[in-house]
C-alpha cells in the first residue's frame, strides 16, 4: 500500500508533465500573476523542450563530474596514489572556490556563448560532492570483508570492481544526487550565456515584470529538483538494503 509521500510524489509528477505538455491548462492560476494584457503561459519558446535541454546539460554535466571524481577517488585510495590526495581535493575544490558565474564570464571568451561555458561550470561544481562522497565511500568499508576479499586471493582490480565499488555505491550515489539537485538550479544562469535551459523563462519574467514566467520556470526546477533527488535516494536505500550497510 503506497504511503501519502508516494502519493504526494506521483500526483507532483503527474501535474509536472500535465503542465509542460499542455501548460495552458493552469493558465486560470497564473492569470492573477500577470498585468492586464500580458502573456500567462512562457510563449517564447516550448516549456518541454528547454525542460528536456535542461536535463540533457546537467546530465552531461553531472556525468562527466562523476567519472572525474571516481576516478580521482579510487586513485587515492590505492597505495601508490595515496600521496595525491591533497592535490586531488585542490583540484575539485576549484569549483566551489570560484562562483558559477565567474567561471561563466572566464569561459565565454574561449568557449563563446552557448552550452560549452555552462556545461564547464556545472562540471567543476560538481566534482566535490561526488569525490568526497566515493572517498568516503571506499575508506570506510568493513575490515572484515576486504579481508576476507585478499583472502579468497581476489586481485586488486578484482577487489575494486567485485566488492570495493558496489559495497560504496550508496555513499557514492548521495554524492552524485546532491550533485544533481545543485546543478540543477544552478544551471539556470547558464541562460545568462545563451544556454538553452529554463533559466530563459525566468530571466524573460524578470525583464518583462512578469511573475508568471518567473514562477513557471522556478517551479519546473523545483519539481525536478524535488523527483530527482528522492528517486536517487530510494536507489541509495535499495543498493543499501541489498548489500546490508
Amino acid at each position: 500500500m503506497p504511503n501519502l509521500s508516494t502519493l504526494f510524489r506521483a500526483g507532483a509528477f503527474l501535474v509536472l508533465v500535465a503542465f509542460l505538455l499542455q501548460p495552458q491548462w493552469f493558465e486560470p492560476l497564473l492569470r492573477p500573476l500577470v498585468q492586464e494584457n500580458a502573456p500567462v503561459i512562457y510563449n517564447q519558446g516550448s516549456l518541454l523542450q528547454l525542460t528536456l535541454l535542461h536535463l540533457r546539460t546537467v546530465a552531461i554535466a553531472v556525468a562527466a563530474a562523476a567519472l572525474i571524481a571516481l576516478a580521482l577517488a579510487i586513485l587515492v585510495t590505492r597505495e601508490s596514489g595515496s600521496e595525491f590526495l591533497p592535490l586531488s581535493r585542490s583540484l575539485v575544490n576549484i569549483g566551489q572556490t570560484f562562483p558559477p558565474v565567474a567561471v561563466l564570464a572566464l569561459a565565454v571568451p574561449i568557449f563563446g556563448f552557448g552550452e560549452k561555458p555552462t556545461l564547464i561550470a556545472l562540471f567543476l561544481y560538481g566534482l566535490l560532492p561526488i569525490f568526497e562522497n566515493a572517498l568516503t565511500g571506499l575508506t570506510t568499508l568493513p575490515p572484515s570483508v576486504m579481508e576476507a576479499a585478499r583472502g579468497a586471493g581476489m586481485t586488486g582490480g578484482q577487489r575494486l570492481l567485485k566488492v570495493e565499488l558496489p559495497l560504496a555505491m550508496p555513499v557514492i550515489l548521495a554524492g552524485i544526487r546532491l550533485s544533481v539537485v545543485i546543478s540543477l538550479a544552478t544551471a539556470t544562469i547558464g541562460s545568462t550565456v545563451a544556454a538553452k535551459t529554463l533559466g530563459e523563462v525566468i530571466i524573460a519574467g524578470l525583464q518583462s515584470n512578469n511573475l508568471a514566467f518567473v514562477v513557471q520556470g522556478g517551479l519546473i526546477v523545483a519539481a525536478l529538483a524535488v523527483l530527482l533527488h528522492d528517486g536517487l535516494q530510494a536507489a541509495e536505500r535499495k543498493l543499501a538494503a541489498r548489500m546490508g550497510r
